[in-house]
């Protein structure tokens, strides 16, 4: 059996150890042990991008923002989604990730990050999203396993309702709203109808036909602007909470990869 090579690992903001490491040609990042995520299974990360941008590849001047780099799967399927014209904000704020992305020896994102529809800002989504009302057309969001399993708690503000308030805010008439989450959550669902989205539930497997299931939830907004709900600022406490990262790094006591 061949050994999972360690090829770098980084510090996350809450102190915790991320591996990035090679295996048979195929490339994963772990915490204690736990894969997070790999190249082997990314499916759920391609329809995020393939439900957010639905619509949009004859829409001129199309502006999207994607939560969490990752190994690179939903910017590659947005940028296949998406337009010659269309502009991709991507937000990652681990620096170890975007270099890892970057590194041609590994075959992830390098190519999409050049791509001269990509700006990628290096900071927080949440922050990005607050600094931007009325700024994209939809908005992909995979920065932790979901509301129901939250795996760094800063990252609450992104689906608590001041923080679905924001997101209906950055988001253009007829805009689009997709959250990755490892399980299905109801009340989630519920709180979405109640910021004011149309909200549509999908279901996915890991692989295309295996793998376990994972939950995107969808959420749209009018496309007039006489009928969207008003949108709220996020309070002062909830933004200083809101603080993700930029992909899910599970606790050691949490064994089971996400991803599986």
């Amino acid at each position: 059996m061949k050994k999972h090579t360690l090829l770098d690992s980084a510090q996350t903001p809450d102190g915790r150890q991320l591996q990035f490491t090679e295996h048979d040609g195929d490339y994963s990042i772990a915490v204690g042990g736990a894969e997070l995520m790999s190249t082997r299974r990314h499916y759920s990360e391609d329809r995020l991008a393939e439900l957010a941008c639905e619509g949009l590849r004859t829409k001129r001047g199309a502006r999207v923002l994607i939560g969490g780099l990752g190994l690179g799967f939903t910017l590659k399927a947005a940028l296949t989604s998406l337009g010659p014209d269309a502009q991709i904000v991507q937000a990652e704020i681990l620096p170890a990730v975007i270099a890892w992305n970057r590194n041609p020896a590994y075959p992830l994102a390098a190519k999409a990050l050049e791509d001269p529809r990509v700006t990628l800002a290096k900071k927080d989504v949440a922050l990005v999203i607050r600094q931007s009302p009325g700024g994209f057309d939809a908005i992909m969001l995979d920065v932790d396993n979901g509301p129901a399993a939250l795996t760094v708690d800063g990252n609450k503000g992104l689906y608590v309702l001041p923080g679905l308030h924001a997101a209906l805010a950055a988001l253009r008439p007829g805009g689009r709203i997709v959250y990755w989450a490892a399980a299905a959550d109801q009340p989630f669902e519920r709180l979405m109808e109640k910021a004011g989205f149309t909200v549509k539930v999908h279901r996915c497997r890991a692989h295309v036909n295996n793998g376990s299931w994972h939950t995107l939830y969808e959420g749209t907004v009018s496309a007039s602007p006489n009928v969207r709900p008003a949108a709220k600022a996020l309070p002062r406490a909830a933004k200083s909470a809101a603080k993700p990262v930029a992909k899910p790094v599970a606790p050691p006591t949490r064994p089971k990869s996400r991803r599986t």
